[in-house]
């Protein structure tokens, strides 16, 4: 019989500990606060189809929470995500009345949902494990309610800013402010 060096030894093998995966948000929301959050179903994707949808959610829910804004005109501001740009979402976008704002690609200094919005919720979460998706929708929801307002209208007014400046700077990328 051979003898077994220690170099044959069977590779130790660490179990995976269940937790939650990524969860997929959409969220709406304007100066006054959350206007409609989305989580998509895991194995889904966000087509355009899918998005055309919520867009049309979201006149309803707008429709539901500001009442008389949609009278006044709604400007629409998101990324160039391909789902978000494909034809029957711009058709969805068009058909609710909203009034588009480009977005410059390759701009996430540009999307107050990154600079503003994810940014502050992921530090919020930070170093915290969930065990399923629904408790970490929970702490998502929880950590929405328990914004002040001004949050949100700092969001838009540095939108602004950073608009301004990126006028200023004929385009160039200008997260750094």
């Amino acid at each position: 019989f051979p003898t077994r060096r220690s170099s044959d030894l069977t590779p130790v093998k660490f179990r995976k500990i269940a937790s939650a995966g990524k969860v997929m948000a959409s969220v709406f929301w304007d100066s006054e606060g959350i206007l409609m959050i989305d989580y998509l179903e895991r194995g889904k994707t966000i087509t355009g189809v899918y998005y055309a949808q919520l867009i049309r959610k979201l006149r309803v829910a707008i429709k539901e929470k500001r009442r008389g804004k949609l009278r006044q005109g709604i400007v629409f501001h998101q990324d160039n995500a391909p789902a978000h740009t494909s034809s029957v979402a711009m058709t969805a976008i068009r058909e609710c009345g909203f009034e588009l704002l480009q977005h410059p690609p390759y701009s996430p200094d540009l999307a107050p949902s990154d600079f503003h919005l994810f940014r502050y919720l992921k530090d919020s979460l930070h170093g915290q494990k969930f065990d399923t998706d629904e408790s970490v929708i929970h702490a998502i929801n929880d950590w929405f309610q328990e914004l002040d307002k001004t949050f949100f209208l700092e969001g838009v007014k540095a939108l602004e800013h950073r608009w301004e400046k990126c006028v200023e700077l004929q385009g160039d990328y200008v997260e750094k402010l």
